[in-house]
């Protein structure tokens, strides 16, 4: 069974070097790659496709623990080799790190002990992000108004 819904944000530049990414329910993130003062602290595009990656999988993990018990800790590092190659620009060597803790209370033995398995149904199957770059879909470019 395969369920399709489309899913879309608009991206426009807000000045050289810098945009803005605005869903269809009015969330917006800025970013961008201008080396401005004011301005480098913001997420370049690779830092949020790391984020994309990172925060798909984190809402599966939290979804599936959380039913048993709140965490006192959980933070997901996802890290890559961003390389330019005869294949072009791309990251590599691709890694997702869960720390998550729980207290010691009713509900966190069930909770450490679905973790691994959460981690994994995650990746295996549920996160999106992370599924669509392993099992790869073309992205197709036009351009209008030209």
């Amino acid at each position: 069974m395969s369920e399709h819904s489309e899913r879309s944000v608009v991206v426009e530049r807000t000045s050289s070097g810098q945009f803005v990414a605005t869903n269809a329910r009015g969330g917006s993130i800025s970013f961008g790659t201008s080396s401005e003062s004011d301005q480098n602290t913001g997420f370049t595009p690779v830092e949020l496709f790391l984020a994309a990656i990172g925060g798909c999988t984190a809402v599966d993990v939290d979804v599936a623990t959380g039913r048993h018990a709140e965490p006192t800790q959980f933070s997901v590092t996802v890290t890559g080799d961003k390389v330019s190659d005869d294949l072009g620009n791309r990251m590599t060597n691709l890694k997702v790190s869960f720390t998550v803790e729980f207290p010691d209370d009713e509900g966190a033995e069930r909770a450490r002990a679905i973790l691994p398995r959460a981690v994994q149904a995650s990746h295996d199957r549920l996160c999106t992000v992370s599924r669509t770059v392993e099992i790869g879909t073309p992205v197709t470019t036009t351009v209008t108004n030209a």
